[in-house]
């Protein structure tokens, strides 16, 4: 039994379902600390493709984790001091992220520095399996999704708002793909807590995303 008193609330979902930016809005409105695990296996997968170590090689890729210095600052996010926040959100380092993040290794080697920004007086944390294997005693569940086409739309507008190229087909291709690899992988399958809230965001802007997500919390934390 985990008798941690820092209250946890977790965020999982989908590739593209908004949930970081939810749960970074949702951190500030609580003031709370916030951690994007979804970041974390980016930056190991830019940290890979930057030292050429193929991200299909799990134990190389495993042995770079504690080599990494990680911080979020700012709405800012940095490996060994150098801002890679924009680095990291290519659609290749998306890719990238999916495919070492199938790795147990690599899992396991995460598994303590996503529990080091459990600190006071709480933490918001964004993911595939904060709810079921990082934080399983979290006060608040709550499971983020939308449709593949409306992400999809959503990261294609994201991309063009950016000056960015982009293919609505390609785009709504990977993140199928990429569904179907988070969900069937062996180790920490995306799925949905058993106790989690379902909240279904095809239809909802971020702003009521952001008051129904913070209904479940004030509902969850009357107890």
């Amino acid at each position: 039994m985990n008798l941690n008193p820092i209250p946890v609330i977790a965020i999982d979902g989908p590739s593209a379902s908004g949930k970081g930016t939810i749960a970074q809005i949702v951190a500030e409105k609580l003031g709370y600390h916030y951690l994007d695990s979804g970041a974390l296996y980016r930056i190991v997968g830019l940290a890979a493709f930057e030292q050429s170590i193929d991200w299909q090689v799990e134990q190389d890729v495993a042995k770079l984790v504690p080599q990494l210095s990680i911080k979020f600052e700012h709405g800012e996010i940095y490996l060994n001091d150098v801002n890679v926040s924009e680095k990291i959100r290519t659609e290749q380092m998306g890719q990238g992220a999916s495919k070492v993040a199938a790795h147990p290794l690599v899992r396991l080697a995460l598994v303590d520095l996503q529990h080091s920004f459990r600190k006071a007086p709480g933490l918001v944390a964004d993911g595939r399996d904060m709810a079921t294997v990082i934080f399983p005693d979290a006060k608040t569940k709550i499971f983020l999704t939308a449709s593949a086409e409306v992400r999809a739309e959503r990261r294609y507008k994201q991309l063009i708002n950016k000056g960015l190229e982009a293919d609505y087909q390609a785009i709504l291709k990977d993140l199928q793909d990429r569904d179907a690899r988070d969900s069937q992988r062996s180790v920490a399958p995306l799925q949905q807590a058993t106790d989690a809230s379902l909240l279904e965001t095809s239809h909802l802007n971020i702003e009521q995303a952001v008051n129904q997500a913070l209904m479940h919390i004030a509902s969850t934390h009357q107890d």
